[in-house]
Order: C-alpha cells, then sequence, then structure tokens
C-alpha cells in the first residue's frame, strides 16, 4: 500500500496534536532554525550522528541552524516519522514505519547480510540499498539521506524465565516474544516457534518488568545493555541487521535555497561515513557491556545458525515479496547469495 495525498492528508489524533504545539514547517531561507529529532536517549548511536552531523553543517559554513530534539520529546518513532512526511519535524532518524507504506518493511528482512563489511556494502553510504529505499521514499514526501546502522539485532530473554531458546522451534513453544508492530516482525517469529507479541517500543520495558512478555526480538546490543537490568540472556541470532532511516522532508529540502542544500547534503555524507566507521566498534562495546553486566550472551552453533536461516528464506522472504514483488527481491537473493 502506497500511501496517497488523501491518505497523507488523515492524520492520526496523536500528530495533530502534536503538530499544533509545534512551530509550523518553515520556510526554506538561508539563517532558519530547522528540528532535527529522534526518540532514543543520547546514550544512543543517533545521538553521536546528530551531534557529528551538527558539526559538520558548522564546518560547511551554513547559515542553517539545527532545533535538535533526542529521547522521544516530540514521540515515538513512528510519529516522528510521521510528521517528517507532513514537514513539521523536517528531519529525523526513525525507523521504517510500515503503516505508511508496507514496502518499508524491506528494512527488517532476515538474513540480508551476516557480517559488518557486507552491511556496509549493501545499507551503508552509496549503498546497494540506497535507490530502492529512495524510490518508496518518494511516494511519501520523505529522502533517505542515507541509514544509521545500529548493529545485529538479537533476541534477549527477560530475567525470571529459565529457558534459553537456540533451536527454533523446538526450543520456542509457549515463549511470548515481544515483537515491533509490524508485520514481517510478527511473520519472523511465528515461523521461528515464538507467540509473536507485537508491542510499541515505549512499552517493551513496563512489560518485561512486568512479566507480560517473556523477551525481546529485533534488539541491538546498545539496547540490550540499555535494559540491562530487566534480562538474563542474550541470545546471538543476528537475524537481521538493524539499521535506521536518516530521513528528510523531500519538499522541504528542495525548497531549500541551493547552496544551502549543497552543504546539508555534504554534511550529511561526511557524517554517514564517519558513523559507519565508527558503529562496529560502538556496537562491540555495548556487547562488552552487556556481559559485564552479568547477562548470559549466547552464540548459536553453525548448524543453529543454519537452521535459523533456511526457515526465513523459505517462509518470510516469499512472504515479503508478495509485497514488494519479485524484481527486488530478486535484488536482495543476489545480494544475500541465495539460490
Amino acid at each position: 500500500m502506497t500511501i496517497t495525498t488523501k491518505i497523507k492528508k488523515t492524520l492520526t489524533a496523536c500528530t495533530l496534536a502534536t503538530a499544533l504545539t509545534l512551530p509550523a514547517a518553515q520556510s526554506a531561507t538561508a539563517g532558519e532554525e530547522f528540528m532535527l529529532a529522534h526518540a532514543y536517549p543520547t546514550d544512543h548511536i543517533f545521538h553521536l550522528a546528530s551531534t557529528t552531523f551538527t558539526e559538520q553543517l558548522k564546518a560547511q559554513g551554513s547559515n542553517l541552524s539545527i532545533d535538535y530534539h533526542p529521547g522521544g520529546d516530540l514521540g515515538d518513532w513512528s510519529s516522528i516519522f510521521e510528521q517528517s512526511m507532513e514537514g513539521v519535524i523536517p528531519m529525523s532518524m526513525t525507523f521504517a514505519a510500515s503503516e505508511f507504506d508496507e514496502r518499508l518493511d524491506l528494512s527488517w528482512l532476515g538474513y540480508v547480510v551476516d557480517n559488518w563489511d557486507d552491511a556496509r556494502k549493501v545499507y551503508g553510504p552509496n549503498g546497494k540499498m540506497t535507490n530502492v529505499y529512495n524510490e518508496i521514499m518518494d511516494d511519501l514526501d520523505l529522502v533517505a539521506l542515507g541509514t544509521i546502522p545500529t548493529g545485529f539485532g538479537s533476541v534477549a530473554i527477560r530475567k525470571g524465565v529459565d529457558r534459553i531458546p537456540t533451536n527454533f522451534p523446538e526450543d520456542t513453544k509457549g515463549i511470548q516474544m515481544r515483537v515491533p508492530p509490524v508485520a514481517i516482525g510478527i511473520e519472523r517469529f511465528k515461523n521461528w516457534g515464538f507467540t509473536a507479541v507485537p508491542m510499541p517500543f515505549s512499552e517493551l520495558y513496563t512489560a518485561l518488568q512486568l512479566g507480560t512478555v517473556d523477551g525481546r526480538a529485533f534488539g541491538p546490543s546498545v539496547e540490550i545493555w540499555q535494559m540491562r537490568d530487566v534480562l538474563s540472556s542474550y541470545i546471538l541470532t543476528r537475524d537481521y541487521f538493524e539499521h535506521a532511516f536518516w530521513v528528510v522532508n523531500k519538499s522541504w529540502l528542495e525548497d531549500l535555497p541551493a547552496d544551502e542544500r549543497a552543504k546539508l547534503l555534504a554534511a550529511a555524507d561526511t557524517t554517514l561515513n564517519k558513523i559507519w566507521d565508527e558503529a562496529q566498534s560502538v556496537d562491540e562495546g555495548f556487547l562488552n557491556q552487556v556481559r559485564d553486566a552479568g547477562i548470559n550472551v549466547v552464540e548459536l552453533s553453525p548448524e543453529q545458525l543454519d537452521k535459523a536461516k533456511k526457515a526465513l528464506y523459505a517462509k518470510e522472504w516469499p512472504y515479503m515479496e508478495g509485497i514488494v514483488g519479485p524484481e527486488i527481491m530478486g535484488m536482495m537473493r543476489e545480494i544475500a547469495g541465495i539460490n
């Protein structure tokens, strides 16, 4: 489903309320201040990317200035994505909100890459996926400046649960696993035998604390460390490479004076290369902190990993092909080396 102009005008009440409390989308003139927002705390790589971009924009001699909003004070990542579509927040770092276009679930696709070198070639600056994503984003009045890597996502189990699933689906029956409220997340963990519980990220910590769910999926090491006091084990399925979108409202960007637009894009390009240069060590650093916090970090055996991969290639990938079409999925199979 590709969003239409009519649908775009039908905003959720939450976003409308937020929009009414914020300044109207500013006219694109040199010297203006514009908002850059994301929903994560300042120990997240989004903050490093945001502060690096601020420095690089100044280094370019831009007259633009940034009104920076970390930590979700303007809404969760889905709401921020929507507000960027509308131009209320001209720039944001956010994940793919597939309620606006289900093709965006492509960013969650399992086992496309399994190492950092391949991840950079596929998702990094000028990577193979940039044009694919921007074809989709164009229909949403957005431009993806690039992707922000947060590391390989895996599975974590909360304290009080003594099961450590490593064989899928033999070990997973009855485990209530939180997944993001996206169709492909539900599909993956159902295929692996879990009871998939879609839930907004904002509710996850409390759900783990209260025992509403037994564990969480799609967890990069930074988020496991942030929730370390409610988690007992971290199973390194590495089932997808988590990358967020750094997006800018297309109409706002095109309305900027040409010289300011060029400076912004140059600053973004430099920032992306710096962030990708540092991202792997940041991810590995948080994984070491997870271990130091006493969480049991479990590696899958080659046989367990191969079985987990085959389940997704057999079921999840054909499911995704029904959404994005055979041409895109043919490219994804080539990238992943799947016949």
